[in-house]
C-alpha cells in the first residue's frame, strides 16, 4: 500500500517543477523577464498555500476522505497544467500556475495522511518513503530536460499532466485506508484551536518553518546558481542536472533519516539534518566558481541533508494530533510553511543580482538554525518522539 501512495505521490508532484524546468524555453517564447521567471514557481507556491489554508480553514482534509481528495488534486493540477499548452501570454501562464498550485494541496498533505494511516511503529519511515517520492517526482521534469535539451517544452507540459492522471487512478482503484487515522471525521469548526492546543504540534511545526524557509528557495535556484556558477565552462542543461541531482539525492536522504528517525528519535534526526544542511548553505561561496565535479558534490550533500528532516516534521505532527485532526494539522503545516518559501524565494534574485550568485543562498542558514533550537526544545521537555 505504502509503495503504490508513493508511486502516485510520484506521479502527482511532477506538476510542481515542469515550468520551472521549461522555463529556458518560456524565456524565449514569452519575453519572460527576471520577475515573471521567477514568479513561475512562486505562483504554483501561492495557489499551493491558498489550497492548504481553504482547506484548513474549512476543516475538509478531515471532513472528506484523503483519497477521494488526492484524486480530484491529480486531476485538477493536470487539467490546469495541460492548460499552458496553449496559453496565449505570460500573463495567462502565472494564473495556471496558481490553480496548479491550489489542487496540489490536495495531493501532497493528503498522500501523507494516508500513508500514516496504515503506519504506527515505523510511520517516520512512511513519511520518509513519500516525502521522498515527492522530491523524485518534483526532479522528474529536470531530468527530462537535461536528457532532452531539444524536446518542446509543450511536451513537457503534457508529459506531466499524463503522469498526474495516472496519479490519480492509482489512488482511486488501488489505495485503501489505513486503521491509523480516521478516514473521514465530522466537521469541526474549532480543528484549528484544538491542533495548536497541543506544544508539540507547535514545536514541530516551528521546526518545519525554519526548514522550509531553506527548501524551496535551494531547490528553485540551485540551477541557476550551477549555471552561473560554471560561467562560460556550462553546457546546455547542466544547471538541470545539478538540480536533479540535488533532488534525487533528497529523496534517499529522506528513507535513509525515516529509518534513523524511528531507532534514534524523529526529533533528534531532524535537528542533525538541519545543522548540516545550514553548514552547507554557508559554505556555497567556497564551491562557487570551481568546476562540475564540486558542484555535484554540494548537491548530493546538501540534496540530502536539507530534505531529510521534512518528513519528520510531518511525523511529528501526527504523533502529537489527535487522530481525528491530523488532516487538518497537516494542512495547516504545510499553508503556512509554504507561505514562507514564499519570502525566502522572492529573495535570491535581489540578493544574488545585488552581491552575486557566489552569495546568494547564505541568508538561508539561520532558517534550519532555528528549526535546531525547536528540535531540542521538544527533547528538552521529554514530549513523546
Amino acid at each position: 500500500m505504502l509503495a503504490r501512495v508513493a508511486l502516485a505521490e510520484l506521479l502527482g508532484m511532477t506538476l510542481w517543477f515542469t515550468a520551472t524546468a521549461a522555463s529556458p524555453a518560456l524565456v524565449r517564447e514569452f519575453g519572460l523577464g527576471s520577475a515573471g521567471l521567477a514568479w513561475l514557481t512562486m505562483a504554483v507556491q501561492a495557489g499551493f498555500v491558498t489550497g492548504t489554508l481553504v482547506t484548513a480553514l474549512t476543516n475538509l482534509a478531515d471532513a472528506i476522505n484523503a483519497r477521494r481528495l488526492f484524486a480530484l488534486g491529480c486531476l485538477a493540477g493536470a487539467a490546469a497544467n495541460a492548460a499552458i499548452v496553449v496559453a496565449p501570454s505570460a500573463s495567462i501562464i502565472i494564473p495556471l500556475r496558481f490553480l496548479t498550485g491550489v489542487a496540489l494541496a490536495w495531493v501532497y498533505p493528503p498522500g501523507m495522511k494516508i500513508a500514516a494511516g496504515w503506519f504506527l511503529e515505523r510511520r517516520g519511515t512512511a513519511l520518509g518513503i513519500i516525502v521522498g517520492a515527492v522530491g523524485l517526482g518534483s526532479a522528474f521534469p529536470h531530468l527530462v530536460a537535461w536528457l532532452g535539451a531539444s524536446l518542446a517544452w509543450r511536451a513537457l507540459i503534457m508529459t506531466s499532466s499524463a503522469l498526474a492522471v495516472t496519479g490519480a487512478l492509482i489512488v482511486a482503484f488501488a489505495v485503501t485506508d489505513g486503521p491509523h487515522v480516521s478516514a473521514s471525521a465530522p466537521f469541526d469548526r474549532h480543528a484549528l484551536r484544538v491542533v495548536l492546543a497541543s506544544r508539540g504540534t507547535r514545536l514541530a511545526m516551528l521546526g518545519y518553518f525554519g526548514h522550509m524557509w531553506e527548501l524551496y528557495a535551494m531547490w528553485t535556484w540551485i540551477a541557476a546558481f550551477a549555471t552561473a556558477s560554471l560561467a562560460e565552462r556550462a553546457t546546455p542543461g547542466v544547471g538541470s542536472l545539478v538540480a536533479f541531482v540535488a533532488f534525487t539525492s533528497g529523496a534517499a536522504g529522506c528513507v535513509f533519516a525515516g529509518r534513523w528517525a524511528d531507532d534514534f528519535g524523529k526529533a533528534r534526526v531532524a535537528a542533525a539534518a538541519m545543522l548540516a544542511s545550514a553548514v552547507c548553505a554557508l559554505l556555497t561561496p567556497v564551491f562557487y566558481g570551481t568546476s562540475l565535479v564540486p558542484l555535484l558534490g554540494l548537491a548530493v550533500v546538501w540534496g540530502f541533508t536539507i530534505v531529510a528532516d521534512s518528513a519528520q516534521f510531518s511525523a511529528l505532527v501526527t504523533d502529537h494530533t489527535a487522530r481525528t485532526h491530523v488532516g487538518t494539522a497537516l494542512t495547516l503545516q504545510t499553508s503556512a510553511g509554504f507561505l514562507l518559501t514564499m519570502v525566502s524565494m522572492r529573495l535570491v534574485p535581489p540578493l544574488s543580482a545585488a552581491a552575486g550568485w557566489q552569495w546568494a543562498f547564505v541568508f538561508l542558514a539561520p532558517g534550519p538554525l532555528l528549526g535546531v533550537l525547536a528540535m531540542r526544545a521538544l527533547n528538552r521537555n521529554r514530549i513523546p518522539l
